[in-house]
C-alpha cells in the first residue's frame, strides 16, 4: 500500500510539475495571455475584442493546428477584432502554455481523458467508411480505429470537450447577445472542432476549416496497414522511450524555422517572432512527452467520417472549406472531394499557398472568414 502512494504521489507531482505560466502579453498579438481552469488543469488563451465601444457582431474560437498554439492565430484574431467580431484562440490540452500532464497519469487520466466515458464498454471502431483519396476519389475504409493505441488522455475527444466547455464557461458568458459560437479550426484542429460540433451541436453556428489534415499515420490511411502498422508501431515506441536527444536537437530556433518552411510556401511572415512564440512553449517541462505520444495517435476519428455521421448537424452548422493549392501535406484533391459531402457547403482554393493560409496570406483568408461569421450571424 506504501508503494503504490508513493507511486501515485510521484505521479501527482510529475503531473502538476508540468505547468509553466505564460508571459503577460503575447509577443506576436500584443493581446494579454489569460488562463482557465479546466478539470484541474491550466489552458491558456486570448481574446481579441472590437474596438471600443463597438457593439460584438458575434463570438469565434480559434482552434490550433499540430504542435503550435493560440499565437499562430495572430493575424485572424486582429482581422475579426477589426471587424466587429470577438475572437478567442486558445491553447489545446498539452500544447503552448495549457498544461502538460504526463500522457497516461493515472491520476489525471480520469479526469480530463474524453475517450473513457465513451469507449468504456465499446470496442470504439467504425466500419465500413468512405474517405476519400489523393487523387480525388473514394475508398471504402473497413474499420477506423477510434481510441488511443496508448490509451493517452491526449485524444480528439479530450480536445472536443476541452473546446466546448470552454465555449460554455467562457466564451458564451462573456458574450450575451450570442446564442451560438463559430469555431475557426487549421489543419488537424479540424477534427477537434468537428468532434466538439457533434458532442454539443446546440453550441455553434458553423465551422471555418483552413486546410484540413487528413492523418496520415492513421491505421486505416496507411497502405497495406497490416504490414506497416507493426513497424511504426515500433518507431513510435521507440520515439517515446528514447526520442528525447533527437527533439533536443531538433528544438532549436533555426531547426524550427527550417522545418516551418516546410509547410509554407509564403514565408514571408515567418519571422523569428513567429518561431520564438512557437519554440518556447515546446521547451517547456512535459512538452516532449505530449509530442512523441501525439506522434504515437495513430487512431481518431477522421475528417470525412465525423462529417459523414448522421448525428453531423449540417442544417444548422455550416462548414465552409479554405485551402493552400500547394500544401504539401493535405492533397487537393481529396480537399476538394469534400465538397460533395452534404454537410460542406463551399470549398475554396487558394492558389499558391501552403498549409498555413491564415499566417502566410490572411489578406486572402480573413475576407472568406468574415464572409463566412455573416453568413453564420445574420
Amino acid at each position: 500500500m506504501r508503494l503504490i502512494n508513493i507511486l501515485l504521489g510521484a505521479c501527482i507531482s510529475y503531473a502538476s510539475a508540468f505547468t509553466t505560466a505564460p508571459p503577460p502579453i503575447s509577443k506576436v498579438t500584443n493581446l494579454p495571455n489569460k488562463l482557465y481552469t479546466w478539470r484541474k488543469q491550466q489552458v491558456r488563451y486570448q481574446v481579441a475584442h472590437p474596438p471600443e465601444g463597438t457593439p460584438s457582431k458575434g463570438a469565434a474560437v480559434l482552434v490550433h493546428g499540430l504542435f503550435v498554439n493560440s499565437d499562430h492565430w495572430r493575424f485572424t484574431l486582429k482581422g475579426l477584432a477589426e471587424a466587429g467580431y470577438t475572437a478567442y484562440a486558445v491553447d489545446l490540452l498539452g500544447s503552448g502554455y495549457s498544461s502538460k500532464p504526463s500522457p497516461t497519469c493515472a491520476e489525471n487520466r480520469p479526469l480530463v481523458c474524453g475517450e473513457l466515458p465513451r469507449f468504456q464498454d465499446k470496442e470504439g471502431i467504425r466500419r465500413d467508411v468512405m474517405l476519400g483519396t489523393a487523387s480525388g476519389g473514394s475508398r471504402l475504409a473497413k474499420e477506423i480505429d477510434l481510441k488511443h493505441p496508448c490509451a493517452s488522455m491526449y485524444n480528439f475527444y479530450t480536445w472536443a470537450e476541452q473546446v466546448a466547455d470552454f465555449t460554455r464557461e467562457i466564451v458564451m458568458p462573456e458574450n450575451h447577445q450570442a446564442s451560438r459560437v463559430t469555431l475557426v479550426s487549421n489543419s488537424i484542429g479540424t477534427i477537434t472542432a468537428f468532434q466538439s460540433v457533434l458532442d454539443a451541436p446546440d453550441l455553434y453556428n458553423g465551422v471555418f476549416v483552413v486546410n484540413p489534415n487528413f492523418r496520415e499515420l492513421h491505421s486505416a490511411e496507411v497502405p497495406f496497414s497490416n504490414i506497416a502498422m507493426p513497424v511504426i508501431r515500433q518507431v513510435q515506441s521507440l520515439l517515446r522511450s528514447k526520442g528525447q536527444g533527437l527533439f533536443d536537437a531538433l528544438a532549436k530556433p533555426d531547426t524550427v524555422k527550417q522545418i516551418l518552411m516546410e509547410p509554407y510556401v509564403v514565408t514571408e511572415n515567418l519571422d523569428d517572432d513567429l518561431v520564438d512564440v512557437l519554440l518556447t512553449p515546446l521547451l517547456t517541462k512535459g512538452a516532449s512527452d505530449v509530442v512523441f505520444d501525439t506522434l504515437s495517435y495513430s487512431a481518431g476519428p477522421l475528417p470525412e467520417q465525423q462529417l459523414s455521421e448522421d448525428s453531423f448537424p449540417k442544417d444548422e452548422v455550416p462548414v465552409w472549406i479554405t485551402y493552400g493549392t500547394n500544401d504539401p501535406w493535405t492533397p487537393s484533391k481529396r480537399v476538394e472531394k469534400m465538397g460533395d459531402l452534404s454537410s460542406v457547403e463551399r470549398v475554396i482554393p487558394l492558389q499558391g499557398i501552403g498549409h498555413c493560409p491564415h499566417d502566410e496570406a490572411p489578406q486572402l483568408v480573413n475576407p472568406l472568414l468574415l464572409e463566412f461569421m455573416e453568413r453564420v450571424n445574420q
